[in-house]
């Protein structure tokens, strides 16, 4: 025995600090490993992924936990009406929306569905999908839709304000210098891939609260630990679509699925109707079957748009 220590406290001395020594490593851990990545479905389904929930501690906020799984403030925000977003308060079932309808169109490349602040990448030859959350440009620097590609990628980036914003920040008195070198004041982060629609791109935040929201100039931003592995996995060359598409349809197990997000800004001021484009791709996608639209059970979903799939049929 050692300075007449008893043999049971020193192998408690011993285990108290393994213990402590996983929960500083577990601390020291990156937010984000919770990050969406999924085998594709079978052929004639559209949804990836699962429902989860998770219980509040007295300290967590919403944005705390939807960074931790990979999840931005808004979606977290519209799966969970009425919990307070910044003290839920201790001991609340929190839904995580970690199902999703897969977008329309081709699985390949990027797609960025921009109602829904998410990402799905389509890795060439791996039979997956990558989702992550998203900040787009706010109203009046809308981000764009279109087809384009990934031109080209920067560790560390620089960046050039452009004229616009430099104007937009004089005219708040917080001047900007010409150039932003890489380090923690640079807005776009460590990592940026850049599209083939002049003046924006794909980077990390120094402001990661902000994603999952519309904050940016226009870019798309993502959580850093995001970008960073999505970075090396991205060749130039890779197509991106960018969409617009609140309400998406899919199918999964022979059910009808409608996951519905809230329109962009723009749409609703605009007087926009998109409920009769909703209506025409549901009886589309019916036709010929025998399930019948369940049309109070669609209007819920529009009218809540937690973002979560529903099923919308019967027999």
């Amino acid at each position: 025995m050692v300075g007449g220590a008893c043999p049971h406290r020193f192998r408690r001395c011993v285990i108290a600090r393994i213990i402590t020594g996983c929960l500083v490593w577990l601390a020291l851990l990156p937010l984000g490993v919770a990050a969406a990545e999924y085998p594709l479905p079978l052929p004639g389904n559209d949804l990836v992924g699962e429902i989860r929930t998770v219980t509040t501690r007295f300290e967590d906020t919403l944005s705390d936990i939807a960074r931790a799984n990979d999840l931005g403030y808004s979606e977290i925000v519209a799966a969970n009406p009425g919990v307070d977003p910044w003290l839920p308060g201790a001991g609340i079932e929190i839904v995580l929306p970690t199902r999703f309808i897969l977008p329309p169109g081709p699985r390949e490349g990027i797609v960025i569905n921009l109602p829904e602040l998410r990402l799905y990448y389509y890795p060439k030859g791996e039979h997956r999908v990558i989702t992550h959350p998203l900040g787009i440009g706010r109203e009046g620097w809308s981000t764009p839709t279109g087809v384009t590609r990934i031109v080209g990628k920067k560790e560390h980036p620089s960046w050039t304000p452009p004229e616009s914003i430099r104007r937009e920040y004089e005219a708040e008195e917080r001047p900007l210098p010409p150039v932003i070198g890489p380090g923690p004041d640079n807005p776009l982060g460590d990592y940026a891939l850049y599209l083939g629609m002049p003046g924006y791109l794909l980077h990390g935040t120094n402001k990661p609260w902000g994603v999952g929201m519309r904050v940016s100039h226009g870019c798309i931003r993502l959580y850093p630990e995001d970008i960073r592995a999505l970075f090396p996995r991205v060749p130039v060359g890779t197509p991106v679509r960018i969409i617009n598409e609140p309400y998406k349809l899919g199918w999964d197990g022979g059910q009808l699925y409608l996951e519905a997000h809230r329109p962009l800004s723009e749409q609703q001021q605009g007087g926009e109707d998109i409920h009769t484009p909703l209506r025409e791709t549901v009886a589309r996608a019916l036709e010929g079957r025998r399930l019948r639209p369940d049309w109070k059970q669609i209007r819920s979903a529009v009218l809540e748009h937690t973002g979560i799939p529903v099923p919308i049929a019967t027999d």
